[in-house]
């Protein structure tokens, strides 16, 4: 028996091939079709030049180093640091001149705006008898946690169960014990949630009794990733009306993008509306916030924030080469050994740093975010946080971007150790920080994807009218140009203001059928407004 649930109840016979119909003879149907001929030959050569340069697959395991020394297609090499000497004396000069770029960075006639406007069934005084109660394990990261903890909201509202407080897995990659209630606002939470879903802190005593006092001893499903809504009501509902109880363990992507709208209401209320950071993170947030406003007086407050991924582990994941040499191949080898044992050493693999650059896969150092930047048009004046973990030899790689933006903040140098103490040894809350900081900013930059971006970009534009406000490079095109050491500075700078146009464009798409609702809020949880409105700044 099923208990109450918010979804209640042209070709031819003889196989002969046609000959292929001739060009029409007139001039202008001859140059379409060269032109046609062009755009449909232009992605084989691609492919072509690609598999070329990759050579043939042998079975010989691992990585085939791509140095200064050696030549390769354009876009195979990093040669940054020869493009930066080329450009720097123009970036020079262009120092310390009247620049409006960061008051009228993003157009705002190329785009609709947008206003929050979540779909829910009405509010309940009372809610519905529940059906049981919804156990889940969030895994991962902090914005993988925040996955999983709007998923179960959503899954909670559509089997009718009670939600206990999410319970989170010490990850052997974050290493992070924290809690739900170290980083999110525990009370908030269920206060936000209380008309639509019973969230509780934890199984009522004489539940846990009926389990040996063991959670563990709580059936545990294995919910397939992406399990649609029917998949719930007809595999885990008996369950849970059965039992009275179950788990699900992992539940990192257990649940399809596509569900229901008033389900979807449900993550666009968590995400937007119940989850907000703990009191001390929110407080210490707050503080940092203001005095990146403050140290950005010449801008009217408005500066940068970039997310930067180069840390030891994301480089040596990524199995790209820079500058280092045989010191940085040691080094790497050792890295991909210790979190990720032999699986870059299986038979039959090898990998090519140079196809990886090419593909635009590989993180961009802080000189070439640096140097973006400049290209854009953001010049030494700019304000500018960067939001990072421990950046791999960091003395070395962020000089030449504190080189070109002066005014460079990060967690340690925005806040004293004092201040920093509590968290430190804690990286979700560490990662909530920058979180915040990057959520009021003026600009944000993308260097490498993952969750932490995808929930930021999201974020923006459920506060900012519809419209990221983000810049995501086109990180292939930028391998072309940073790996051509004699570009024009105006060429260089043509290209790159090209790529802060397209970014501005794509800063308000609206969801398409198999993306998530975390990075594009549009149209689940915004409805278009007229236009002719005055922009509304986000309030803290």
């Amino acid at each position: 028996m099923h208990g109450y649930s918010r979804l209640g109840r042209s070709s031819t016979g003889s196989g002969a091939v046609s000959p292929s119909p001739s060009p029409p003879s007139s001039p202008r149907f001859r140059r379409m079709y060269r032109r046609r001929g062009v755009l449909l030959f232009a992605p084989l050569l691609y492919i072509s030049a690609m598999l070329l340069y990759m050579g043939t697959m042998g079975f010989d395991v691992g990585i085939i180093s791509t140095s200064k020394g050696n030549s390769g297609p354009l876009g195979s090499l990093y040669r940054s640091p020869e493009v930066f000497q080329h450009l720097w004396p123009y970036m020079e000069a262009e120092n310390n001149r009247s620049n409006d770029l960061m008051m009228n960075v993003w157009n705002t006639k190329l785009r609709q705006s947008w206003k929050p406007c979540i779909n829910l069934k009405n509010s309940q005084s009372e809610l519905p008898k529940s059906n049981g109660y919804l156990i889940i394990e969030a895994n991962g990261g902090l914005n993988q946690q925040r996955l999983s903890i709007c998923d179960a909201v959503a899954v909670a509202g559509l089997l009718n169960a009670t939600l206990v407080i999410p319970m989170f897995h010490l990850n052997s990659v974050w290493r992070d014990s924290s809690k739900f209630g170290d980083i999110f606002d525990e009370e908030f939470f269920i206060y936000a949630l209380r008309s639509h879903v019973n969230v509780i802190r934890e199984l009522p005593e004489d539940v846990l009794e009926r389990f040996d006092n063991n959670i563990s001893n709580i059936v545990n499903l294995r919910v397939k990733g992406w399990s649609s809504p029917n998949y719930y009501l007809q595999k885990v509902l008996p369950k849970l009306v059965e039992l009275g109880a179950v788990r699900i363990a992992p539940f990192s992507n257990r649940l399809a993008h596509a569900v229901p709208s008033d389900i979807q209401g449900l993550r666009c209320l968590s995400n937007f509306g119940a989850l907000r950071f703990s009191e001390p993170i929110r407080t210490l947030a707050a503080k940092m916030v203001d005095r990146m406003i403050r140290n950005s007086s010449s801008s009217d407050g408005k500066y940068i924030s970039v997310h930067l991924r180069f840390e030891e582990d994301m480089v040596a994941f990524s199995c790209c080469v820079y500058d280092g040499g045989e010191e940085e191949q040691r080094e790497m080898d050792i890295a991909r050994e210790r979190s990720w044992r032999g699986k870059f050493r299986k038979k039959n693999r090898i990998i090519k740093p140079g196809a990886i650059r090419m593909d635009g896969k590989c993180p961009l150092t802080p000189l070439e975010v640096g140097m973006m930047l400049r290209g854009m048009g953001f010049d030494n004046n700019t304000s500018v946080y960067v939001a990072a973990g421990k950046i791999y030899k960091a003395e070395k790689y962020m000089a030449p971007l504190k080189q070109m933006f002066p005014r460079l903040e990060t967690k340690d140098t925005l806040a004293s150790p004092e201040e920093l103490a509590p968290f430190m040894g804690y990286s979700s809350r560490l990662a909530a920080l920058d979180y915040t900081i990057c959520l009021y900013s003026e600009v944000f930059v993308t260097t490498q994807g993952g969750n932490f971006p995808h929930f930021l970009i999201g974020h923006r534009r459920f506060s900012y009218e519809g419209h990221a406000k983000t810049i995501m490079p086109d990180k292939r095109k930028l391998a072309l140009l940073f790996d051509s050491p004699n570009i024009r500075w105006e060429s260089f700078q043509r290209q790159l203001r090209e790529m802060l146009h397209h970014s501005d464009v794509k800063g308000g798409e609206v969801r398409k059928p198999t993306a998530s609702l975390f990075t594009y809020p549009m149209p689940d949880c915004m409805c278009k407004q007229a236009t002719g409105k005055n922009s509304t700044k986000l309030r803290r």
